[in-house]
């Protein structure tokens, strides 16, 4: 190779590199992540908070899991003393804040597991964001009676 190819090759390598570890870099924390297991069911709910350490709104658009047939962004209200369960296409964390995902509201739905996880084990999930890039998410799967 000659010494123009080399250097070629190295600037490429220094202005890449860099540049596509600052395109895949996110704003969003993700903090606490645990699904509650229910012994014999097929559906579990993934709670966890989210944090936006950026400037600007980081909007997630999906959740998925190699665990699971489905995985859906839901929250949980209580109208006329009913509770009642809503799927929600998007959920915006704006900048400097951050957004609970809990037990009785806001929370990633699970169903049609491919193989039920067990107390204690760790789950992948991934959170798919407007803007095309992606944020892995480890779920610690803890027992029905956790909080």
């Amino acid at each position: 190779m000659n010494r123009f190819a080399a250097c070629l090759i190295a600037l490429v390598a220094a202005v890449a590199v860099p540049a596509l570890a600052f395109a895949q870099a996110s704003p969003l924390v993700v903090q606490n992540a645990w699904m509650r297991r229910v012994p014999g069911a097929d559906t579990a709910a993934v709670y966890l908070v989210l944090r936006n350490t950026g400037a600007q709104p980081v909007t997630i658009v999906g959740v998925r899991s190699p665990v699971a047939s489905h995985v859906m962004i839901h929250e949980t209200k209580v109208t006329n003393g009913q509770s009642q369960m809503r799927m929600h296409e998007q959920l915006v964390v704006a900048p400097g804040q951050s957004l609970a995902l809990q037990p009785g509201g806001l929370h990633v739905m699970v169903s049609g597991f491919k193989k039920a996880p067990l107390i204690g084990q760790t789950v992948p999930f991934v959170l798919v964001l407007a803007n095309g890039t992606t944020v892995p998410v480890a779920v610690v799967v803890r027992s029905l009676g956790a909080q």
